[in-house]
Order: structure tokens, then sequence, then C-alpha cells
């Protein structure tokens, strides 16, 4: 689902994913494999540990047959629920990770979560459905209404963290309608292999750079991306009190880098 391409296809729905993880070619359950989206647990780890401790209580938003959720449970996590709006790819990671009780599955749309209680989770992370969502016949307002909810079951202080190929003056926008509190702290991720790998002691690292955004939201006017095809990171934090104003925060030229 590379870039903010949105052709006729609807992926704000259960049929077309239904029908893509019961496809060999895609991923189902003929060929048993898995896919990740934009990237990685390797390339995520070190934000997340350094954001979400491993006690938290974790919603893996559209889950569909990624490894993070493994990777992240093989690294001390003890805590995930995963929600995808295919039950056929639900159904197939429920007998993959039948023996790992950490890992817990469920059908469920991101725009009626109300199975879950106000303030349920300590992080929920995003990897491509609010960009699945912003190409949904019902966009904007199935994507609103998607924010609208993980907002809600967000615990006050808790985390949203949304891995995207939108720009701020797109996402931003959506992080700042009004009944969702956020304070945004931004990473740019390199995308592309040919970038995505620093020098550091001799060793290869992936890498994201930490971006103070502007006044108004927006990149600075002098930023240049090292990959044009970069992976945009918004860490948001829930606000305590619902009066509180939304406000952008983040250190200019920072990089964090795997261990």
């Amino acid at each position: 689902m590379g870039g903010a391409d949105c052709n006729s296809t609807d992926f704000g729905a259960a049929a077309y994913w239904d029908a893509r993880y019961s496809s060999p070619s895609t991923g189902g359950k003929g060929r048993g494999g898995f896919f990740d989206w934009y990237q990685a647990y390797p390339a995520l780890r070190p934000i997340l540990r350094a954001c979400v401790p491993t006690s938290s209580r974790v919603l893996m938003l559209g889950c569909g047959n990624s490894l993070l959720s493994e990777d992240m449970v093989k690294d001390g996590y003890e805590d995930i629920a995963n929600m995808d709006i295919s039950s056929v790819v639900i159904e197939q990671m429920k007998e993959k990770h039948m023996d790992i009780p950490q890992l817990t599955y469920m059908q469920m749309d991101v725009r009626d979560m109300s199975l879950f209680a106000d303030g349920s989770f300590d992080c929920v992370i995003d990897k491509g459905t609010l960009d699945a969502m912003m190409c949904g016949d019902d966009a904007p307002h199935g994507a609103s209404r998607m924010l609208e909810e993980v907002a809600r079951i967000t615990r006050p202080g808790g985390i949203y963290m949304l891995i995207t190929y939108g720009a701020p003056k797109e996402r931003l926008t959506l992080l700042n309608q009004a009944r969702c509190r956020w304070n945004v702290e931004l990473y740019i991720m390199p995308a592309t292999p040919e970038y995505q790998l620093k020098r550091s002691n001799g060793a290869s690292h992936a890498s994201m750079e930490k971006v103070k955004l502007t006044v108004d939201g927006q990149l600075p006017p002098d930023y240049v991306f090292k990959d044009p095809e970069s992976n945009f990171v918004y860490v948001s934090y829930k606000s305590d009190t619902a009066s509180e104003n939304n406000s952008i925060v983040g250190g200019q030229g920072e990089t964090t880098t795997s261990e």
C-alpha cells in the first residue's frame, strides 16, 4: 500500500481484506506467510522500547498478518490485543499464535470499538491502518471516527503511535480534531533499503530522526528528506484533560538507532 496512492479499491471494507488474506499470492493461509507494511520490529524497536514499557497493555490496530506483535512478545511485551476488520486473517492469526498467551485476536472495525471501555489501553499502535482508512469509500469521515475511538480507548497519558506515509500537513489535521487531544512528537524514518542504515562504530543500524515542527505544525521549511519515501512516526500522548490545547513538541536533529 505504498505512498498515498488510493485507487478505486475500498481499503476500509472487510470484503477487500478477506479476499486478500484468502489469496495464497498475498500471504493468505495457503502460503502460511506473514507480511509487514512499512516497517518491521527491528527498525521500530528503539522507539517502542523508549516510549512503551513492556508491561503496557497494547492494542495493535489492523494487525493483518504482521509479525510485529509476535516480535514484541519475544522482546518481553506482556499483553497485546490485536484487531482487524478481516475475520479471515483473525482466524489465521489465532491459529498461528494459539500457543502465545500474551497475544489475543478479535475481529473488529476501527470505526466502532465499543467492545473496549474508555481508557482501556496504555498504547495503541497503528502501522498503515489510518492510511488505509484514508483510502476508504467513507474517507475522511471514517478516518475521523477511527481517531475518535482511538482517543476514547487510550488512557490519559497513554500513547497513540502512528506509522504512516502521511506528512504533518495531512495527518495533524486529523489528529487535532475537536474530540482528540494529543501532544505529538514526530520522527522520520527511511523506508527504502539504501537509506535505512547508518554507520555507528563500524556497525549498521536502522535509524530515525526526531524533527521539531513549526508553531503551526509543519515541517521546517529547510528540512531535507534523506529518503524521499520516508515514513512518518507520530508519537501522540493523550492529554490528561480534555480542555488542554493541542500542542506539538519535539527536538530537531536527534537520531534513534537500533541496538
